[in-house]
């Protein structure tokens, strides 16, 4: 549970009636993204409240009246959704940040210099993002905001989103382990287990997700790894 130093509060009305709720603001951000959590988890105070900085706790006949139940888990989702909120600067300029994060994830993992055909850098789509001026939205899920960033940053570093093909031959004494491996990075064609005991497939990834795949290939095997990729 979030301290009552952190957590902030977020209001909804309606009916004529006040609630409240003292939340930690990255369960706010987790819920308006979509994802599912135990909210119970994030409340400084498992109750809802007319006035939480008081502690006036609001009646049970008036959350039944507004909201058809008493259940706090399920108002509070809604009081979320639906209500208001207030984000001091640091939590507002956090949230952003980890937005950021995770969009400059996805594009460095789902893209590749069309000319090169690699992967661009993580600083260097950092660098992009900050010359072309991007407002990342703390409030935003990422998934609303990746288009809108790449269509920001293409004119300053080429981008396409692609996925690639790459021909694998793993030794045998390392193919059991790299198998796990390549089945949770891309998705696996022309899988074939060849007489001396080698592996050998065809994998398709985000092209970005390249470094990453030749990097743990490269670790698991000692080198040993044979990858062609295909046009």
């Amino acid at each position: 549970m979030v301290s009552l130093e952190e957590a902030i509060v977020a209001r909804y009305d309606k009916k004529g009636k006040h609630f409240e709720i003292l939340v930690d603001p990255k369960a706010v951000e987790m819920i308006l993204e979509g994802k599912q959590i135990n909210i119970l988890d994030y409340l400084a105070i498992d109750l809802i409240f007319k006035d939480a900085r008081k502690g006036d706790k609001a009646s049970e006949e008036s959350l039944k009246e507004v909201f058809g139940t008493t259940d706090v888990a399920e108002i509070a989702i809604k009081i979320i959704k639906e209500g208001d909120f207030q984000l001091t600067t640091k939590q507002r300029r956090e949230m952003q940040e980890r937005k950021r994060k995770a969009i400059v994830d996805y594009i460095a993992r789902s893209s590749m210099d069309p000319r090169t055909k690699l992967p661009h850098p993580r600083d260097r789509i950092e660098r992009a993002i900050e010359e072309a001026g991007v407002h990342i939205d703390a409030f935003k899920p990422v998934e609303e905001q990746i288009k809108k960033v790449i269509d920001a940053i293409r004119p300053i570093l080429p981008i396409s989103i692609e996925n690639v093909k790459i021909e694998i031959r793993i030794p045998a004494q390392y193919a059991g382990r790299a198998y796990g491996e390549l089945i949770n990075m891309g998705k696996m064609h022309k899988e074939e287990w060849l007489s001396d005991g080698s592996f050998k497939c065809i994998l398709e990834i985000p092209a970005g997700m390249q470094t990453q795949l030749y990097d743990k290939l490269n670790a698991i095997t000692k080198g040993e790894v044979v990858t062609r990729l295909l046009k």
